[in-house]
């Protein structure tokens, strides 16, 4: 017997949804929900960190003008300090569905956990490959994140946050060592707390 997969499923009732950035070490945790046409819907979605940087701007075009509606949601390095990542994710998340310009008939949301508050949902473990609206999502959720990391690397040189995305990696954490954490990281993340000078410290994180 073979082994069975999810049918990939395309409606314009259905939102898919999908987050950038709950690992990282700087920036904020970004959610993008999208409702596809089903006329107009590309096969070659699929996860976004499958795919190239090129080709990951080329479906970000593509979804925003094809699209139902698309919308945004964005949760600060301050509230992922203040909530913890899972909240500041489902946070995000909320606000990317409220900012939806037509309501869906039902939320698939990638992973096993879905926040409160977003109507009829449903989780699908492995969504961002197994289905189209939760790809295009991943896609637009990644490529904003990734142009505003940009931005934070303008407004915080030092950290290579262009390139590495906010992500710890070797030459980010030597940088935190050496330069201590700015505004865009996240304080309660332990790579980032062992770094705060004590000004940085308030009587909260006792």
């Amino acid at each position: 017997m073979g082994q069975s997969h999810e049918r990939r499923v395309v409606c314009p009732l259905i939102a898919g949804v999908d987050e950038a950035g709950r690992g990282a070490l700087a920036g904020p945790v970004t959610a993008a929900a999208a409702m596809l046409n089903p006329a107009v819907a590309d096969p070659g979605l699929t996860d976004s960190k499958q795919l190239s940087a090129t080709r990951r701007e080329w479906f970000d075009g593509r979804i925003k003008m094809d699209a139902v509606a698309w919308a945004l949601g964005w949760a600060s390095a301050a509230e992922i300090d203040a909530h913890n990542v899972l909240a500041a994710t489902f946070l995000a998340m909320r606000r990317a569905v409220d900012a939806l310009p037509r309501r869906p008939g039902a939320v698939w949301i990638d992973g096993n956990r879905a926040p409160d508050g977003i109507g009829a949902c449903r989780t699908v473990v492995g969504g961002d490959a197994l289905q189209p609206a939760i790809s295009a999502a991943s896609i637009l959720a990644k490529v904003a994140r990734d142009r505003e990391m940009v931005a934070l690397d303008a407004r915080y040189p030092g950290y290579d946050l262009a390139a590495n995305k906010g992500y710890g990696t070797a030459a980010h954490r030597q940088a935190l060592a050496e330069r201590a954490p700015t505004p865009a990281h996240r304080a309660s993340f332990a790579p980032v707390a062992r770094h705060q000078m004590p000004e940085q410290i308030s009587l909260g994180d006792f």
